[in-house]
């Protein structure tokens, strides 16, 4: 059994942001109205179209299973992503339910249980983790904790029999991504990280104009994720606890899905970090960091990453035939909108296509429990993860020695990616 730590206590809720019942059970906003339309779409009901057939089709969405049906998972780690998104979505879920708390945080794993459901005996601390292992109700757990302890409770889990679904990045080494890959592998579970841009409709979207060069060639893709931290003393600060700064927590988003939309692998990085002298918080961690990725059919990535910027979350990916195509939001968990530019007719239209928004994590869960149920890789599994850590390993490495680092050349598209996702 691994050695005990006390869970961090997590963050308390964004001023503004309050554990009311409603919003835990909903699924916030529109996603309640989506919840009872699901009834419409049972196998063998049909109903009319009310527009006229010159009208874009309205599909009904498709029917939720029944509770008691749904995948089982306990959520580790109450923080703000937790509070805000996760819990949330599974009002949204077609295919999971929250049946378990893991927190350091007694008060506040009972007050979030009291809003959810969730019985008070499905609430564990630490040291009462391994104890999941003993309760056929939960069959995974979502792993939402800093990421230097992403390696320790997937291990813990898999040990436990549980499948696996794990915040991104997927730990701050890849000697920890191999370590939560052949501890899945033992136990014969699923083990998949929660890489939501590849399941979001608007980025998919663009994966699938990208791909069927619908702007030609891709030469360019260039982006910008970043933002402007706060406190000093959060653990997204601290080296110990998760492993860099700018690059792994939001210019993962950058090179993750550079790497989608194309569908390969980089052959080789160059990068560079920053930090503004004498601020407070980028004592152990970069502020800034700025990255190339040169791919096998001479496409180029250039990305900017950073925490010290206004919020900003933008990329653009440019064809050699009259075009480019992108989002802007791009990372966003709501809003994103997509662009595109290209040439008919001999003039240069600018068009945002309208693409119906979904919650992004109940995406992930919704394709999790079906990888689950099916026994098959998910999209983004463990082994999607290891290959952005050990690119981020090679940027940083680049930034050190001052020099572009050459990467193991990978012919294969999609390589580490499992099976697509369903439409949805």
């Amino acid at each position: 059994m691994a050695t005990a730590k006390t869970l961090p206590s997590a963050q308390p809720p964004r001023p503004g942001v309050t554990l009311d019942r409603r919003v835990f059970l909903t699924g916030a906003g529109a996603l309640a109205a989506a919840a009872f339309g699901k009834l419409a779409s049972a196998d063998g009901i049909k109903l009319p179209p009310l527009d006229a057939p010159s009208e874009k089709a309205k599909p009904l969405p498709r029917l939720a299973e029944p509770p008691e049906q749904r995948l089982g998972i306990a959520v580790v780690g109450l923080g703000h992503l937790t509070l805000d998104q996760i819990v949330p979505a599974f009002a949204a879920s077609r295919s999971t339910r929250l049946v378990a708390l893991v927190s350091g945080d007694r008060k506040k794993a009972e007050t979030l249980a009291a809003h959810t459901g969730v019985e008070p005996k499905r609430i564990f601390d630490d040291a009462g983790f391994d104890r999941i292992k003993d309760d056929p109700a939960i069959d995974a757990v979502y792993i939402v904790l800093p990421n230097s302890m992403h390696a320790e409770y997937t291990v813990r889990a898999a040990a436990a029999g549980k499948h696996v679904l794990c915040e991104k990045p997927m730990a701050p080494t890849a000697a920890d991504c191999e370590k939560m890959i052949d501890a899945c592998k033992r136990a014969d579970r699923r083990l998949m990280i929660a890489y939501r841009i590849q399941y979001e409709p608007h980025n998919r979207f663009v994966m699938k104009a990208v791909r069927d060069k619908r702007f030609g060639k891709i030469r360019v893709i260039e982006g910008f994720n970043g933002q402007n931290i706060g406190d000093p003393g959060q653990w997204r600060l601290k080296r110990a606890l998760a492993g860099g700064g700018a690059l792994p927590d939001i210019g993962l988003y950058c090179l993750d899905t550079c790497r989608f939309l194309l569908g390969e692998e980089p052959a080789w990085v160059s990068g560079t970090t920053f930090s503004t002298p004498g601020d407070a918080r980028f004592k152990e961690v970069e502020e800034t960091c700025m990255f190339q990725l040169g791919f096998p059919s001479g496409a180029v990535g250039n990305f900017t990453t950073s925490y010290g910027t206004h919020l900003s979350r933008r990329y653009r990916a440019l064809g050699d035939a009259g075009g480019w195509i992108g989002c802007d939001p791009a990372f966003d968990y709501s809003g994103l909108a997509v662009e595109q530019s290209e040439v008919r007719g001999g003039e240069q239209l600018r068009t945002k296509p309208e693409i119906p928004e979904k919650q992004q994590f109940a995406l992930e869960l919704d394709h999790f429990a079906a990888a689950v149920r099916g026994k098959y890789q998910p999209y983004t599994p463990g082994e999607e993860g290891l290959q952005d850590v050990r690119i981020m390993e090679a940027i940083y490495q680049s930034a050190r020695d001052g020099r572009r680092v050459e990467l193991p050349r990978v012919s294969k598209l999609d390589a580490f990616r499992g099976r697509a996702p369903d439409p949805d």
